[in-house]
């Protein structure tokens, strides 16, 4: 079954993203993900393509409890929907 995961890294750091979207399938592996910036910038990856220094995670993303026990992360599941509109927002469109 496929889940949504929303991640805020909490940092100081202009050059990294403060905001993680990720489309986890069964095992947890990420098929699709979404970075944000502070400054709005956006990158995506997934199976086929990247952009900026997106790239999909090589092990499975940690459980929620495991990810929220780091004082640097906030997480939450979210719905397909939430991530597909920061999914089109990362897209170039047609």
């Amino acid at each position: 079954m496929t889940s949504y995961l929303k991640l805020a890294w909490h940092h100081d750091f202009d050059d990294e993203p403060t905001w993680f979207y990720s489309e986890l399938d069964e095992s947890r592996y990420e098929t699709r993900k979404v970075e944000v910036f502070r400054d709005g910038r956006r990158f995506f990856a997934d199976s086929q393509i990247s952009t900026g220094n997106a790239m999909l995670g090589e092990i499975p993303a940690p459980s929620l409890e495991e990810l929220e026990a780091e004082a640097e992360f906030t997480a939450a599941e979210i719905t397909r929907e939430e991530f597909e509109t920061e999914w089109d927002a990362a897209c170039p469109g047609p």
